[in-house]
C-alpha cells in the first residue's frame, strides 16, 4: 500500500525528484527552479500551480511554504565539483545550501533528501562536507546519513556516482539504512542505442554541470560504432536517466541535453526515497 506524504522540490530542474517521490505516493506541494528553460520543461510535464512554483529561492518568504514531510533538493553542484573553481561556500551558489538550512530550521519537516556530486565529500580536504554535516546535526538537530551511490546500482545504464545525504528530525534510534544495490540493469546501452552498441553501462551522462555553460564538446558522452561516433541525444538521455516514455522536453536539443546532464537519476532517487518514507512512517 502506497503511503501518502507531502514533499517540496528545491532546485527542481526538470523534475527527477518529483517523478521519483510521486511514484512512492508523494504529493509535491511546492517547487523552486530559477532556470527559465528548466521551468518550461517542468511546467510542461507536471500539474503545479504557478504560485507554488518559486523562481528564486533566495527571494522567497519561507513562512509561506506549505507544511510538508520531506525536503528534496539536488542543490547546485558546481561550487563543489572537482571540475569547477573549488570555491565551496565562498561561491554564491555554494551559499544556496544555507537556503536549504533556513527552510529546515523554519519548517521542521520529518526528513530531508539531498543529492550532490561525488566530489562534495572531498572538497577543501573534506571541510565543505564537514560543515554541511555540522550545520545539519548541531545547528538544526537532524540526523545525517550519506552514501555515494551510482545510477547503475539501481538499473540504469550509466555510472553517475553521486553523494546522497539523508536526515531525520527526532531520530533517536539512528538506524536508517540506504538500499542495497540491485546491479541488474533494466536495459543496457545497446538498448538505449537500438542495438548499435555492445557496452552494457555507459560512463556518465553529463553536460556542463548545474549552472555552467556548455562550452566543451568533451562533456558530451559518445560511442564509437563501426568507426562512427554516435552522440547521445535527448531521447537516449531520458532513458539513461530513468525518465518515463511520456516525458516531453519542449526545448532545443542543446537545452534538453543540459537539463538531462543536470538531472538526478530517477531510479536511484526512488530507491533511496522508498527507504526514507518507510523510516518516517
Amino acid at each position: 500500500m502506497i503511503k501518502k506524504f507531502k514533499f517540496i522540490d528545491l532546485f527542481a530542474g526538470i523534475g527527477g525528484f518529483h517523478i521519483a517521490m510521486s511514484n512512492l505516493g508523494g504529493e509535491c506541494i511546492f517547487a523552486s527552479e530559477i532556470d527559465p528553460y528548466a521551468r518550461k520543461t517542468y511546467l510542461h510535464n507536471f500539474d503545479i500551480n504557478q504560485k507554488d512554483f518559486n523562481q528564486d529561492i533566495t527571494k522567497m518568504n519561507i513562512k509561506k511554504i506549505p507544511e510538508f514531510d520531506v525536503l528534496c533538493a539536488g542543490f547546485p553542484c558546481q561550487p563543489f565539483s572537482q571540475a569547477g573553481k573549488k570555491r565551496g561556500f565562498n561561491d554564491h551558489r555554494g551559499n544556496l545550501f544555507f537556503n536549504i538550512a533556513d527552510i529546515l530550521n523554519e519548517k521542521q519537516p520529518n526528513a530531508f533528501f539531498l543529492e550532490n556530486v561525488r566530489g562534495i565529500k572531498s572538497h577543501d580536504d573534506g571541510n565543505t562536507f564537514a560543515s554541511i554535516k555540522d550545520i545539519i546535526e548541531n545547528r538544526l538537530g537532524y540526523s545525517f546519513y550519506s552514501k555515494i551511490i551510482k545510477a547503475s546500482d539501481f538499473g540504469l545504464p550509466q555510472l553517475r556516482p553521486r553523494t546522497f545525504m539523508v536526515g531525520f528530525k527526532n531520530d533517536e534510534d539512528k538506524t536508517f539504512e540506504f538500499p542495497r544495490a540491485n546491479e541488474k540493469l533494466k536495459y543496457n546501452m545497446s538498448d538505449v542505442l537500438n542495438g548499435k552498441c555492445s557496452r552494457e553501462i555507459g560512463f556518465t551522462l553529463r553536460v556542463g554541470g548545474r549552472g555552467s555553460k556548455i562550452t566543451d564538446r568533451r562533456n558530451w558522452d559518445s560511442y564509437y560504432v563501426n568507426g562512427e561516433v554516435i552522440r547521445i541525444g535527448p531521447k537516449e538521455g531520458l532513458k539513461m536517466q530513468g525518465f518515463p516514455k511520456n516525458f516531453n522536453m519542449p526545448v532545443s536539443q542543446t537545452q534538453a541535453m543540459k537539463q538531462l546532464g543536470n538531472s538526478v537519476a530517477i531510479d536511484a532517487i526512488q530507491a533511496v526515497g522508498e527507504n526514507i518514507i518507510k523510516y518516517i512512517k
